[in-house]
């Protein structure tokens, strides 16, 4: 689903930069990389988007007992991704995928 102003994912492949921007997951005492970018801003902005989800779900998320992600940008050496990393769902946490 793309995000009207959203970039478009990084496609992992080969290539001479090996820092990507990453949108870290976090609930409770576990996070995981929801997706990665080759520029900070469009990081930055899926972060917030995702935080903006996020906020719209909150109450129910708090009732269900589930625990409330947080989003943060940090950089990344493709190396450091998981050999079968996949994105995150961005409304996955709706249904117990977030980490």
């Amino acid at each position: 689903m793309r995000r009207r102003g959203v970039a478009e994912p990084v496609i992992l492949r080969g290539g001479d930069d090996d820092t990507l921007w990453a949108v870290i997951a976090t609930a409770g005492k576990r996070s995981s990389v929801a997706n990665v970018y080759r520029s900070r801003a469009d990081a930055l902005d899926d972060s917030a988007w995702r935080a903006q989800q996020v906020r719209a779900y909150e109450d129910f998320l708090r009732r269900s007992r589930q625990p409330v992600p947080h989003y943060s940008v940090a950089p990344i050496r493709r190396a450091d991704l998981p050999k079968k990393w996949s994105p995150l769902p961005a409304l996955g946490f709706l249904r117990g995928q977030l980490i």
